[in-house]
């Protein structure tokens, strides 16, 4: 295993790093303990877990941070794209509130 793999993080799916086995995103393990709080035990129970892929995803996140950018920009440009694409009758904005 080279020097930044991790047996617990793949990238085989998703195009981006996620647990190995498991469909859920190093991103997304982020965003629900360091952005709302959840601890990492409650996580790993949601989630059908090891805590300890929780801790490792939470360390790929901190120890990869270009390349979590480059991949939180990716999916807000394809959000991007699939909004502006879509055919909607004039008038419609599905962002005005």
């Amino acid at each position: 295993m080279s020097e930044g793999e991790s047996r617990r993080i793949a990238h085989e799916l998703m195009s981006e790093p996620h647990i190995r086995g498991r469909r859920i995103s190093v991103r997304q393990v982020y965003a629900l303990v360091e952005e709302r709080c959840e601890g990492p035990e409650a996580v790993a129970d949601r989630y059908d877990l090891d805590v300890a892929d929780v801790y490792h995803a939470l360390a790929y996140y901190h120890d990869h941070p270009r390349e979590m950018r480059e991949v939180k920009k990716e999916r807000e440009d394809a959000i991007a794209d699939f909004h502006e694409s879509i055919d909607r009758p004039e008038g419609v904005d599905p962002d005005a509130v």
